[in-house]
């Protein structure tokens, strides 16, 4: 139900299923934020707001199962004005509204494009999956998995549809790792191991840097979508 509506580069072309709008304009860059429950999706949505909001035009779809959790934490936070964020209660196991019947979100991503347009990039934040979380290509034109340190440094070694084929691999609350025991060297071994080349990210929200090198991939996937 729709309700109220270590950075590399490489990876593959920003594919979209349509990139243009009815009416011949070049629709926003959709880029989906996937991940297990707790990682840090909602709070790195957040960062990538405030990085981002002044420079280019930006909304933000959010997806739970049962509630507007994440949406209302985003307008709580003041992050982008009201009428920019909205979302999607799934009724389902999220994968199902992110990758097998889109039809919800595909509505609230056309709907703000309609009402408070043009836009630039469009964040879809999936609700806590698992390690096979991914988004449908008619979706979305990136997409970004979040694990966290505290899950274990096992994570990446273990792999899935999520850790491997993502755009950019985010594993983030670095600054857990000593409380944890989770070995960072280790984990980004397993992750150049198991991603063939494509970008991981590690982040720490706490930090002063932030998702700034988060921000820096989405620049990069809008310069290649804008060209």
């Amino acid at each position: 139900m729709h309700l109220g509506h270590s950075l590399s580069h490489g990876g593959p072309e920003v594919v979209g299923a349509d990139a243009r709008r009815p009416d011949g304009v070049r629709r926003a860059l959709r880029i989906g934020l996937g991940g297990p429950v707790g990682s840090g999706k909602t709070a790195t949505v957040a960062a990538l707001c405030r990085l981002l909001r002044d420079e280019v035009s930006l909304a933000v779809v959010t997806n739970d199962i049962y509630t507007r959790e994440d949406a209302e934490f985003l307008l709580r936070e003041a992050v982008l004005p009201p009428e920019r964020i909205t979302a999607v209660e799934t009724g389902a196991c999220p994968h199902t509204a992110i990758r097998d019947d889109i039809s919800a979100n595909l509505e609230a991503v056309e709907d703000l494009e309609d009402e408070v347009g043009p836009l630039d990039v469009i964040l879809v934040e999936s609700g806590g999956d698992n390690l096979t979380a991914t988004f449908s290509k008619g979706l979305v034109d990136a997409q970004i998995f979040v694990i966290d340190v505290a899950g274990g440094d096992d994570i990446p070694r273990k792999g899935g549809p999520g850790v491997t084929t993502a755009d950019l691999l985010v594993v983030n609350k670095t600054d857990l790792a000593p409380h944890v025991g989770s070995d960072l060297a280790r984990m980004a071994a397993d992750a150049r191991a198991q991603r063939d080349g494509l970008p991981v990210v590690f982040q720490s929200l706490r930090s002063e840097e932030g998702a700034r090198d988060v921000a820096a991939w989405v620049r990069e996937r809008l310069a290649v979508w804008t060209a």
